[in-house]
């Protein structure tokens, strides 16, 4: 399961490091525990959270930022949602307010190991998005 440190989890959601330590003590993300390490944010909570706050900054259904964008960009986000079949996978990736589809190979998905929680970024060139693994 993907997880974050706290500082890597405030700049994906544009926010300061105690703003994501009120929101652990909130109950509002999830943290796995270590008994060594920092505190890591469940990926997939923290993806849970970045729909939320798009859907909260959205203004009629629509995103604040639509058309501000050239053809050619590289948005790195939280993968939110894949659905898959045995060829095709439908990839779901929050990048910030912005909620990025790519339709890929179900092969793709498995050897960028992407899961729900996982760092990714989308790439958009014309109406084609492909999708790579973030590194950390």
């Amino acid at each position: 399961m993907s997880a974050y440190r706290i500082s890597t989890a405030a700049r994906l959601l544009a926010v300061s490091d105690d703003t994501v330590r009120r929101w652990v003590q909130q109950g509002r993300l999830t943290v796995q525990e270590s008994a060594t390490g920092p505190q890591l944010i469940d990926g997939a909570s923290l993806a849970a959270l970045c729909q939320e706050i798009a859907a909260e900054q959205s203004i009629d259904g629509m995103d604040t930022g639509a058309g501000r964008r050239s053809a050619r960009n590289h948005l790195t986000g939280l993968v939110t949602a894949i659905r898959s079949d045995p060829v095709m996978s439908q990839v779901d990736v929050q990048c910030g307010p912005f909620r990025v589809v790519s339709l890929i190979s179900t092969e793709a998905v498995a050897e960028l190991g992407l899961e729900v929680g996982s760092l990714a970024t989308a790439v958009v060139k014309a109406t084609n998005v492909s999708i790579e693994r973030a590194e950390r």
